[in-house]
């Protein structure tokens, strides 16, 4: 039967060559799948029965936040423009807000299993949905790449749960992400800094995985690892972890790092360890930012940007010792998951707790990642 074959495909390589080497059918994404596991939250409600801390706290905040009411409006625009450093802001604010509190009632949904958050996560997915048609203006893609991964995630957990959403309302949602936000993002920016990059390249696997899209999940993938712009793993990071904006300022250098850290976890709930990449290019980067905010002294080298479009010759005192909320799941993943030391981000989380909310970031960090159990996602393949 192999010589048969083989003959044939000598005699008929166009049609039967190709279908020799096929590659097998890509594994199924597993859901819930982005930022939080079944296991993870059930750990997570466990410890909320408990009453236990750090966990208390941190859902208490989440309970007193303007996200968590279940009287939060949301104000949909049919045309969204953000233009640089958000101005104009027409609804730009507004979707950014709305995205934040779709992704807590979600959250506050899988926790208690109260229906009226639920409904409340549903009813801002569809308020966008059924009213987005544009969104324009020179920092569109920061916008969609900073807002679209909380959208993604709260649909995520809506979808993956008896939750009650229609299936006509996920359709719609999966429209705007498919027609309005991937032709946004789907070519990053390679010559901006690279906060823009890491933005898109988060929101990019997070609508991947929601839409079953292997071909957009590898997408981002495939650009973390080996990008030509600046938000890509070896582009954002020197060998020691200098980031591409340690000259700029601190606040948006935290910005890049949270958002590589988001992609992270999302691929590696997918098998995929973008974590390690670089041999651990990211924690590099964490540790020596971290290490720098806390008031020590760390290395730095003039460093050009991609195509020589910025050139940040010393580093940055600007925002240094503010802290942004991305620390709990890198220790998580590096310390406890894998091993590292990781003082400096460990001596920053354990400064900050509980992390609380930020726009510019996915909130809530303390109460979904803290002392997560290693064993709870085991990796299963690596790229």
């Amino acid at each position: 039967m192999k010589h048969t074959v083989a003959l044939l495909a000598a005699f008929l390589p166009f049609q039967i060559a190709p279908l020799l080497a096929a590659e097998p059918p890509a594994k199924a994404f597993a859901h819930p799948g982005l930022l939080h596991s079944r296991e993870e939250l059930d750990f997570i409600k466990q410890k909320l029965a408990d009453d236990e801390e750090p966990w208390k706290t941190a859902w208490n905040e989440l309970q007193s936040s303007r996200s968590a009411s279940l009287t939060y409006t949301p104000k949909p625009r049919a045309s969204v423009v953000r233009g640089a450093n958000n101005n104009p802001n027409r609804g730009s604010s507004e979707m950014t807000r709305d995205s934040e509190a779709a992704y807590t009632h979600a959250l506050a949904w899988s926790l208690t299993g109260k229906k009226a958050h639920a409904k409340k996560a549903i009813e801002i997915l569809n308020a966008w949905s059924s009213t987005l048609e544009s969104v324009s203006g020179h920092d569109t893609k920061l916008l969609i790449g900073m807002m679209g991964v909380k959208f993604c995630n709260a649909a995520e957990l809506l979808r993956h749960s008896d939750a009650g959403w229609l299936s006509a309302d996920q359709q719609r949602f999966e429209r705007m992400l498919r027609e309005i936000f991937y032709p946004a993002i789907r070519d990053f920016y390679p010559t901006a800094n690279g906060n823009w990059d890491a933005s898109m390249i988060q929101t990019m696997l997070a609508m991947g995985i929601f839409l079953d899209d292997r071909a957009m999940f590898d997408r981002a993938v495939n650009y973390y690892l080996n990008g030509e712009g600046n938000g890509a793993i070896r582009n954002y990071f020197n060998e020691f972890g200098q980031c591409q904006e340690s000259g700029r300022d601190q606040g948006h250098t935290q910005m890049g790092l949270g958002y590589l850290g988001v992609a992270c976890e999302m691929a590696w709930k997918q098998g995929v360890d973008l974590y390690g990449a670089a041999d651990n290019r990211l924690a590099l980067g964490f540790e020596y930012t971290a290490k720098y905010n806390l008031g020590e002294d760390v290395p730095y080298e003039p460093y050009r940007s991609v195509e020589g479009r910025y050139h940040y010759r010393t580093i940055s005192p600007k925002s240094r010792g503010r802290f942004s909320p991305i620390y709990e799941r890198i220790v998580h993943h590096y310390h406890n998951r894998m091993g590292l030391e990781m003082p400096y981000c460990r001596k920053v989380a354990e400064k900050q707790r509980p992390e609380r909310a930020s726009g510019a970031h996915v909130p809530w960090g303390t109460l979904m990642s803290y002392g997560l159990p290693r064993e709870l996602n085991p990796m299963e393949t690596k790229p």
